[in-house]
């Protein structure tokens, strides 16, 4: 897994949201997958209020603590107005202007490396100096060339 570091502005986010744990996710009671289901169902990328609608976010937030304390998830894009009123059903989020690490995965089912991705960058984090900083950490997903039989994503750790 490749990774660099860089700095990023805030961004305005919207979109639907869920609240889980790490070991919630683990269970066959994991929360993510009807969230991605909500996402695709919503339209989002259609509606006005979206900018850079091919770029999908899937936003880790509002940490109780670390990896092992309940966060907020948001699945959603990039919000055009973020003193707009928000559409029925969603809600927004600002991924905080930081300094992030950038992991990329393996090419390979979507779900598959993804998850992978996330126990690496957990070991990672276990064993390294860099300190990560809980504020806001998300994956970024191409929509127009992702294909999730072969996915490659991005994924942005807030960092110290």
């Amino acid at each position: 897994m490749n990774e660099q570091i860089v700095e990023k502005p805030a961004v305005a986010l919207i979109g639907v949201t869920t609240r889980t744990t790490n070991a919630e996710e683990a269970g066959a009671n994991g929360r993510l997958p009807g969230l991605w289901d909500s996402y695709f169902a919503s339209g989002i990328a259609d509606r006005a209020q979206v900018s850079n609608g091919h770029l999908i976010y899937a936003l880790y937030t509002e940490y109780e603590s670390d990896a092992s304390g309940a966060y907020t998830v948001l699945i959603g894009h990039e919000r055009t107005n973020a003193e707009a009123e928000l559409p029925d059903g969603l809600e927004q989020v600002t991924i905080p202007e930081a300094k992030f690490m950038v992991f990329k995965t393996k090419k390979g089912p979507v779900y598959e490396v993804v998850a992978q991705a996330w126990g690496e960058i957990w070991s990672f984090f276990e064993h390294s100096s860099i300190e990560r900083t809980y504020c806001g950490d998300y994956e970024l997903y191409d929509g127009r060339t992702f294909d999730p039989a072969n996915a490659e994503v991005d994924i942005y750790i807030a960092v110290k």
